[in-house]
């Protein structure tokens, strides 16, 4: 029974890291902090008048420099941080707990701690050394963790984010990850290199024996724990914290040290814990599966920021059903791999966590026909790239109307407009078009890899309540990772704030947002009249739509009763 359990529990570990890696912390992945040599720009500064006089011929940077802001600096919302932070070190300690429960370490738990009882010759001082063995594993992790902080950066590692390349290369990382965990082979580490750790390990004494012993743990496992490792900090780094890759790194350590230490205090929570066997190696085909579905999400992210447009929202969710319908028949022992064991009958977890992989392939069917699938918002390629939408649904999805917008605007043939509704991608055209039909303008700073940008346009627009008051602005939307279209030499300039010349659209959108408002995180809100002062304090993501509405309503009544 003890066994059931705990099967239970693990397995939906499983899916609750998938979740939470995939939809919560997705949201987080978008927030850009600042790195710390960045060097601010007061808007009116004589720094900043040089940037702008390479442009003083279009519409957008002198005015808003002039007006907007005036000691106006980047600055990062220490809530915000906060709350990436917090929600990097849980993925990594809902990481750390399924780490430990693989074939390569679980198994470990009763010799590890037998050897510190027979080592240290009395119970207390065994008590005291897997404590030491355990800070030993948090100390190692949380290093390499810090390691790529310093050599990467927080600044590498936002432009990593955006990154085409960088997501295609973690799309083929997260493939080579899955194909591992299903058996293929196993990665590990130069066998010479963890020998002499292992070496190292029996001849040392002291604090150093168990230190070593704790490296060799982390060498060895390596084969295991490599995927997971790997896939945390991919969403670490993206998010774009200085800090996000070491605390995810602490937050995994503790969840592997935690029960190697408390199997030693309380020796009855080892003998609590189920027996190794055939259920560890499903387990580690299970993450597989989810590694593999994962990894589709960095696919689609090159798709876009290099305008392939093949891999389309109908193509992933194509993909994910088959992963989760083979998921489902593996759990009922429908499929099986080399390296399992005979499975002689179906266990009740076994059996509950086969109809939720059916259910959820179930559920996502409706979208190939553009229903919203909710729980992938963000996740999936956005609503625009499908290609047939049964039913328009939704406040957001009806067309303007307007009869003075232009049939045709400016780059609308490398963007696509989000389902419903006929933005602007040009700053002056937008701007120029505001003013002649005297609407307020919505200035939404967003990008090709933003995830969240995604969510917003595809979960909260789409709400009558939301799409509706949109439609009372003038929606200029700004892609600040698109590297596609180059500037002209005339608005080339260094950005001393994003440390790049803005010879691109999306540096210079992206210091047009960073040198005017004070932020350069996506998504990002601007509510402004004609001349782009804010008229309400602009804002990031929100996920409630009556709270998003009201917010939309709030500019609208600014811009009346300016008028």
């Amino acid at each position: 029974m003890r066994k059931v359990i705990f099967g239970l529990i693990l397995m939906l570990s499983v899916f609750t890291l998938n979740s939470s890696q995939l939809f919560a912390v997705a949201r987080l992945q978008d927030t850009t902090s600042v790195p710390s040599d960045v060097e601010f720009t007061t808007i009116g500064s004589a720094g900043d008048t040089a940037g702008k006089a390479a442009v003083s011929d279009t519409i957008a940077k002198d005015t808003v420099a002039k007006e907007v802001k005036k000691e106006a600096t980047i600055v990062t919302h220490k809530s915000e941080v906060q709350k990436t932070l917090w929600q990097t070190f849980i993925a990594g300690l809902i990481g750390g707990f399924l780490a430990f429960f693989m074939p390569c370490i679980f198994p470990m738990v009763p010799l590890t701690i037998s050897y510190f009882t027979k080592r240290a010759g009395s119970k207390q001082k065994g008590i005291g050394q897997a404590m030491i063995y355990g800070l030993s594993i948090i100390v190692i992790y949380v290093v390499f963790g810090l390691l790529i902080t310093v050599l990467f950066g927080s600044a590498g590692l936002n432009a990593f984010s955006s990154s085409g390349l960088f997501n295609f290369f973690f799309f083929l990382l997260l493939v080579t990850f899955a194909i591992s965990f299903f058996g293929a082979f196993e990665i590990t580490l130069p066998s010479a290199f963890v020998n002499k750790i292992d070496q190292k390990a029996d001849t040392s004494k002291g604090l150093g024996g168990i230190f070593f012993m704790a490296a060799s743990l982390a060498l060895v496992s390596f084969s295991c724990t490599g995927p997971i490792i790997g896939t945390l900090l991919v969403e670490a780094s993206s998010k774009g914290t200085l800090l996000g890759p070491a605390i995810g790194m602490f937050g995994f350590a503790l969840a592997l040290a935690l029960p190697f230490t408390i199997s030693a205090i309380f020796p009855g929570f080892l003998s609590s814990m189920p027996k190794s066997g055939g259920w560890l190696n499903s387990v580690k085909v299970c993450l597989g599966f989810l590694e593999l579905a994962f990894a589709l999400k960095f696919l689609s992210a090159a798709d876009l920021v290099w305008h392939w447009e093949w891999f389309d929202r109908e193509v992933f969710l194509v993909l994910w059903i088959v992963i989760f319908v083979m998921m489902g028949l593996y759990l009922l022992g429908k499929l099986k791999f080399s390296h399992d064991s005979d499975l002689p009958f179906i266990s009740v977890p076994r059996l509950f966590l086969a109809m939720l992989a059916f259910a959820f392939s179930i559920y996502m069917v409706p979208g190939l026909w553009g229903a919203p699938v909710s729980v992938l918002s963000g996740l999936a390629p956005p609503m625009n790239t499908q290609d047939f939408i049964l039913t328009a649904g939704g406040g957001g999805a009806a067309a303007s109307g307007d009869a003075s917008m232009p049939v045709k605007v400016k780059y609308d043939d490398v963007f696509k407009k989000p389902v419903g509704f006929t933005p602007f991608f040009d700053l002056e055209e937008g701007l120029a078009y505001a003013k002649k039909v005297n609407k307020p303008v919505m200035l939404d700073f967003t990008g090709w890899a933003c995830v969240n940008c995604r969510r917003m346009e595809d979960n909260v627009w789409i709400k009558p309540e939301v799409g509706n008051l949109i439609k009372e602005y003038v929606l200029i939307q700004l892609y600040v990772d698109e590297r596609k279209i180059k500037m002209p030499a005339a608005q080339v300039h260094y950005s001393k704030i994003l440390k790049h010349n803005t010879d691109d659209l999306g540096w210079w959108n992206g210091d047009f947002q960073a040198t005017n408002y004070g932020s350069n995180s996506q998504p990002f809100y601007v509510l402004a009249g004609h001349d782009l002062k804010p008229l309400v304090e602009p804002q990031g993501a929100e996920f409630d739509a009556q709270k998003y509405a009201a917010y939309l309503q709030s500019g609208l009544d600014k811009f009346k009763a300016a008028q």
